[in-house]
C-alpha cells in the first residue's frame, strides 16, 4: 500500500482568495449592512466593499477589527487549518455598563456560552427583548433578574431559563459584581431595547 504524501500547506494566494467570500458570508449571516459594519469596526465602507470583492488585499489591521465585530477567531476569517487544540482563547470584553463578558465558545454555532460579570446597573430596569432562549447559572454573588412581571433574586448555585422574547434585565442584587454562566443562540447578539434608556 502506497504511503500518502505529506500534507502541504495551501498556497498563500489560494488562502487569500477565500477571504473575500468568507467575509461576505459572515456579514450576510449577521445581517449587517456595510454602513453598520463600518460604524462598528471603524473601517470605511469603500474599504470593506473592496475587501469583500477581493479588490483589496486583507491585512492584519483590517482583519482584527472584523474578527472582533463578528466575534470569531482570526483563524476563521483567513481559513487557517485546524490544529486540533481544543482550548478556547478567552478574550474578555468590557460592557458599556462596566461589566465584563468572556466568550467560552470558539466559533459560531447554534449555541454560544459566555461567562459574564455583571455590575450594579441601578434600581431602574431597562428591559430588553431578542429572539432566542436563554439559560443562566449564578457562579458567585446575587443576581437580580426582572422577567416580564417577575422581579427575582438568584444566589450562587441557582439557575434560570426563559424565552428571551419576554422583556428582561439583569443586575447585581447587592451592589457587588455577580458572576454568571449564560447559554443562548446566536440570535442573542441582536438585542433590541424595549424600554427607553434613562437620560
Amino acid at each position: 500500500m502506497d504511503t500518502p504524501p505529506p500534507l502541504q500547506p495551501p498556497p498563500l494566494q489560494a488562502v487569500l482568495d477565500e477571504v473575500a467570500p468568507r467575509l461576505r458570508r459572515l456579514r450576510a449571516k449577521h445581517g449587517l449592512t456595510l454602513a453598520a459594519l463600518a460604524e462598528t469596526t471603524g473601517i470605511s465602507k469603500s474599504t470593506l466593499s473592496r475587501l469583500e470583492s477581493g479588490q483589496r488585499r486583507p491585512s492584519l489591521e483590517l482583519l482584527l477589527p472584523l474578527a472582533g465585530a463578528y466575534r470569531v477567531p482570526l483563524d476563521d476569517l483567513v481559513g487557517a487549518p485546524e490544529v486540533g487544540d481544543p482550548r478556547v482563547r478567552l478574550a474578555p470584553r468590557t460592557l458599556p455598563n462596566g461589566g465584563t463578558v468572556i466568550p467560552l465558545t470558539r466559533s459560531p454555532g447554534p449555541l454560544q456560552a459566555y461567562k459574564m460579570i455583571i455590575a450594579d446597573r441601578g434600581a431602574e430596569p431597562e428591559l430588553r427583548t431578542h429572539e432566542g432562549y436563554e439559560w443562566l447559572y449564578v457562579l458567585d454573588g446575587r443576581l437580580r433578574i426582572v422577567l416580564a412581571e417577575h422581579d427575582l433574586v438568584l444566589g450562587a448555585g441557582e439557575a434560570a431559563e426563559f424565552d428571551t422574547r419576554l422583556p428582561h434585565w439583569f443586575s447585581s442584587a447587592d451592589g457587588r459584581p455577580v458572576e454568571i454562566l449564560s447559554l443562548f443562540g446566536r440570535q442573542g447578539e441582536r438585542i433590541h431595547v424595549r424600554a427607553k434608556s434613562r437620560t
